[in-house]
C-alpha cells in the first residue's frame, strides 16, 4: 500500500502531471488531447502517462482507432484514506491541547479575581 501510495504521490509532484490528472475528471482524452495545452512533444506527453500509468491513476483503453485515457478514481481513495487518518489525528492533538489551553485559562482567571471589597471579615 505505501509503495503504490508513494507512486502516487511522485507521480502527483509534477503540476503537468497534476494538470492531466484534473483534466480526465472532465473525461477521458486521447494522447493528443492531453498534450494540446503544452508547449512539449507528444513523446513527453506519453512520459507523463506512464508515469500515472504506474502510479495506478490512469489506464489507456483501445477504442478502434482510439487509445483513451481514463482516469482510475479508486486511486484517489487509497489517498483519501491516507490523508483522512493523519487528518484525523491532528484534529484530535489539536482538541486535547484547546482543553489544556481553556483550563489554563480558567485557572488564570480564578487567580487574578480581587476579593469584594466592602465585605465585613
Amino acid at each position: 500500500m505505501t509503495d503504490q501510495l508513494s507512486k502516487v504521490f511522485a507521480a502527483l509532484a509534477d503540476p503537468t502531471r497534476r494538470d492531466m490528472v484534473a483534466r480526465l475528471t472532465e473525461a477521458d482524452a486521447t494522447v493528443n488531447d492531453l498534450a494540446a495545452p503544452y508547449d512539449v512533444s507528444l513523446q513527453a506527453v506519453s512520459k507523463h502517462l506512464k508515469v500515472l500509468e504506474d502510479a495506478g491513476l490512469v489506464s489507456r483503453t483501445r477504442e478502434a482507432q482510439r487509445r483513451p485515457v481514463h482516469l482510475e478514481a479508486e486511486v484517489f481513495d487509497l489517498m483519501t484514506k491516507w490523508i483522512e487518518r493523519y487528518r484525523r489525528q491532528a484534529e484530535e492533538r489539536f482538541s486535547r491541547l484547546d482543553a489544556v489551553l481553556a483550563a489554563m485559562n480558567a485557572e488564570n482567571a480564578e487567580n487574578n479575581r480581587t476579593p469584594q471589597e466592602g465585605t465585613a471579615s
